[in-house]
């Protein structure tokens, strides 16, 4: 099976994307999936246009991308953490 190449942005791609990232790696653990987990700045994602599989962010974004991509601000107000966490995993199931 292919690793899927997963993005996770925020504004720096320092604080909020590392909580976000980790909780990923534990699902990939967890669910025994096969992931390329980037952390970068949201600026960057347009590297990643033609490799990313799933964006996961906790910044604002109105761009459309040719790949899903996931709300994570849950992450950061404790509220509706594991709705989000849901809709990654069947992002990731796919």
């Amino acid at each position: 099976m292919k690793k899927k190449q997963v993005l996770v942005a925020c504004g720096a791609g320092i604080a909020t994307s590392t909580v976000v990232n980790g909780a990923i790696e534990d699902m990939e653990k967890e669910h025994g999936l096969s992931l390329d987990i980037r952390q970068i700045k949201i600026a960057e994602v347009n590297s990643y246009i033609d490799t990313a599989d799933l964006l996961v962010t906790t910044a604002m974004t109105k761009k459309e991308y040719p790949f899903p991509v996931i709300n994570a601000r849950s992450f950061l107000t404790g509220i509706g953490t594991e709705d989000t966490k849901k809709q990654i995993l069947e992002e990731l199931q796919k």
